[in-house]
């Protein structure tokens, strides 16, 4: 079996291409000319370099593959055309040149849980939770959903949406940790915050889950851990790990929004894309990021092997190996 792979030089994507090889499929990989292969050197990966815009390339990429994981996407962007043209743009021209391929088993489309918003109350969310994004990211992963879904009845489709990832070579929680290990934290979510979380490991047998499952085609899928958490039990978790007490800053949401706005225009001023903005403030505020993966479970088998403590020391000591902390 035949797997390409999109986003393969990233944190989620390099995991898949690695237990893809593991379980013995072939595996190929788009990249970009300028893409960082790191995490592919020494690996037995074909590697096709080009463009998720140019469907003549990916016409011939997708020559004799069973299996597409469409990974890539845009997560941090200067306005919404930014998320529209990398998750959206790119996710239709993949579909589209998937059409002349006879042999596609399954394209998997890795979305995510913005793209339904958060949940309401305490009740996790579902897969009958109508689209209800709140950031532009949100609406860009949720068209994406949508133009996927408008395939369905020409190739087999699945979407799996999951939560925060964290797990080995991950940049985004690794922030947490930096500051941990330096003594502080600053305290920005709500403390009544509920969310999933999800290792890297398990989301990737998600992922092949419903690549090889023919009963969800067609379908969408949460994948995401058991545990339903506060972010003080995830706080608890890591200072447990890394032996360290720490002085808490609580910063307020009037401070919060109004740092993000001097930041977005600094960053709007020079062309870029901020890396704190009113959208990510507004995001991560919301108290209810959680999901059920009781469809998961019920159709595909899924279960999610590793726990909150285990996934959290497992990254940590991997940060510590590899001199990041």
């Amino acid at each position: 079996m035949k797997a390409l792979v999109t986003g393969g030089t990233g944190f989620i994507g390099s995991h898949l291409v690695d237990e893809l090889l593991n379980r013995g499929y072939e595996v190929r990989c788009i990249v970009r000319n300028t893409s960082n292969l790191k995490w592919l050197e020494g690996k037995d990966v074909e590697i096709f370099k080009g463009s998720l815009f140019d469907v003549d390339f990916l016409k011939g990429a997708l020559k004799d593959v069973d299996y597409v994981y469409h990974i890539a996407g845009v997560t941090k962007g200067k306005n919404y055309w930014d998320y529209y043209r990398g998750n959206v743009e790119t996710t239709k021209n993949l579909l589209e040149a998937c059409l002349e391929n006879q042999r596609l088993k399954k394209f998997v489309l890795a979305s995510s849980l913005a793209a339904v918003g958060p949940g309401e109350n305490s009740i996790p969310v579902d897969e009958t939770k109508p689209y209800n994004p709140i950031t532009s990211y949100g609406k860009s992963k949720a068209e994406a959903e949508k133009v996927t879904l408008s395939f369905k009845d020409k190739l087999p489709i699945t979407i799996v949406r999951p939560p925060s990832v964290y797990g080995p070579r991950d940049t985004y929680t690794f922030e947490i940790f930096k500051y941990i290990k330096f003594g502080f934290l600053p305290v920005v979510l709500p403390s009544e915050q509920i969310l999933s979380l999800v290792y890297v490991s398990d989301l990737v047998d998600g992922f092949i889950l419903a690549g090889e499952s023919e009963k969800a085609t067609g379908e969408v899928y949460f994948i995401s851990g058991d545990e339903i958490c506060t972010w003080k039990e995830i706080e608890s978790v890591v200072l447990k790990t890394l032996d360290k007490k720490v002085i808490r800053i609580k910063i307020p949401a009037s401070i919060l929004y109004s740092i993000s706005f001097i930041s977005e225009l600094i960053f709007k001023l020079q062309g870029k894309a901020s890396p704190l903005n009113l959208e990510k403030i507004r995001d991560i505020r919301q108290k209810n990021w959680a999901c059920s993966i009781e469809k998961a479970k019920k159709e595909l088998g899924y279960s999610p092997k590793v726990s909150l403590e285990e996934g959290m020391r497992i990254t940590i000591n991997w940060y510590i190996e590899n001199k990041w902390l």
